[in-house]
């Protein structure tokens, strides 16, 4: 089995990693630069991940998307969404709210429908790999397991050899993904899952968040205080 995972450089495509390494090789990482404000630090966190797990990585540039793309994830003239802890879990209103604040158009499925340009040329059971969770899918449905079905569906017509999607930690929480990060040793160190892209996370925005009340939830209040600027 070909794999090749769509890495962020975050928490979750990177535990994703991890665990499909468990079972199979990883032949190719690609990470994308599509203007977004945490662009340098994806870029190198990536980088160091693919390194550390010893895997080619291959960066692609989508400056279209740049510019089709209004919202403050990319365009620098908005605000990023403030959100508090006790809101993450609205998910008819202030979650819902932040997910559409920093929405990117089709961008999973563009990511998915490139990377399988590169796996069709793999040879036969190429899989994609993402890091996606049930957290995140009730206000990203393209994070969603149904969304890699679909893609799946997909790629059936698409490619000749009928590359697969696989994500790990689809069905996990966040706290669940740390969990498995945890046990499996992933170089937290080197994650960067901040929408800024500042010297340290921002420790505010809702990725922060989410990943700050994870560790918490796993016992990690050191590891979180040494990853985050505290508020």
């Amino acid at each position: 089995m070909s794999g090749i995972v769509l890495l962020s450089g975050g928490l979750d495509s990177t535990v994703s990693l991890a665990l499909f390494l468990e079972k199979a090789t990883v032949d190719l990482a690609l990470t994308f630069d599509y203007g977004q404000r945490a662009k340098d630090k994806e870029l190198s966190a990536s980088l160091e991940i693919a390194k550390y797990y010893n895997i080619p990585h291959k960066i692609v540039a989508l400056p279209f998307l740049q510019e089709q793309t209004r919202t403050a994830l990319v365009n620098r003239s908005h605000e990023l969404p403030q959100i508090m802890y006790e809101q993450l879990d609205d998910l008819q209103g202030e979650a819902l709210e932040s997910a559409r604040q920093v929405w990117v158009p089709n961008r999973n499925g563009l990511f998915m429908n490139i990377a399988a340009v590169f796996a069709e040329n793999m040879g036969e059971e190429a899989t994609i790999i993402t890091g996606f969770n049930r957290e995140e899918a009730a206000t990203f449905p393209d994070n969603s397991i149904e969304f890699m079905a679909a893609m799946d569906e997909c790629f059936k017509y698409s490619t000749q050899n009928k590359v697969k999607v696989a994500s790990p930690t689809a069905t996990f929480s966040k706290s669940e993904i740390v969990r498995e990060g945890l046990r499996v040793g992933i170089p937290f160190e080197k994650l960067w899952s901040c929408y800024e892209n500042g010297v340290q996370p921002c420790g505010h925005c809702e990725s922060c968040l989410r990943m700050k009340r994870a560790l918490i939830a796993n016992n990690a209040q050191e590891l979180a205080n040494t990853l985050f600027t505290v508020p």
